[in-house]
């Protein structure tokens, strides 16, 4: 018997029309979900890489979490439905699925380093692919059942920012293909520093 079955027929009542509008009030405000749920900073430990490429260990850094109408006007109009409503660009059109140059892949979104191009392959599909993030630290993977099917999706571990999708049909050494979407990443070259 669950908390909300427990209250007499008036509290449950108004328990329910209270929660209702407070949901409503919560989405027609824009507020991030993640927002309401944390009263104060939220932090997320990642790994931080050098330009280089160098891993220069673990940081602790505030979560990124902006309203629907920032990402908006932050964000390119395919990288914002990508990353923050969970689309997915058409195979072969993005910029990155047939690039070989050397760098580190982060984030549209936040900067956040997710990827090397050394661990990039050709998955034949369309889709940038790689057989491992530049650390586990710094993706998430959450189930997806949307459109029918049983994914693993893939996001950010600092914005949650939609990266892509992970299955288990990859090369050595992993046996996995993460398989992102050209629209939320940026390539920043292998010594460059970010912009």
């Amino acid at each position: 018997m669950n908390a909300v079955a427990r209250l007499p027929e008036s509290n449950r009542r108004t328990f329910l029309v209270f929660g209702a509008a407070l949901l409503g009030a919560s989405a027609a405000s824009g507020l991030p979900r993640i927002a309401l749920a944390a009263s104060g900073d939220i932090w997320v430990t990642i790994e931080t890489f050098s330009p280089a490429g160098q891993d220069l260990g673990s940081a602790r850094v505030q979560k990124v979490v902006k309203s629907e109408a920032n990402w908006k006007k932050q964000l390119p109009a395919k990288s914002f439905e990508i990353t923050r409503h969970a689309a997915t660009e058409p195979p072969f059109t993005g910029i990155y699925w047939n690039n070989h140059a050397d760098g580190l892949y982060r984030c549209i979104c936040c900067d956040t380093a997710v990827f090397d191009s050394r661990t990039k392959f050709e998955s034949g599909t369309g889709w940038p692919s790689f057989y491992q993030p530049i650390s586990r630290r710094n993706v998430a993977q959450l189930p997806d059942s949307s459109l029918g099917m049983s994914r693993i999706a893939v996001s950010c571990a600092r914005c949650d920012g939609h990266l892509g999708h992970v299955f288990d049909d990859g090369p050595k050494p992993t046996g996995l293909r993460y398989c992102m979407n050209s629209a939320s990443l940026r390539l920043v070259g292998r010594g460059k520093e970010q912009a």
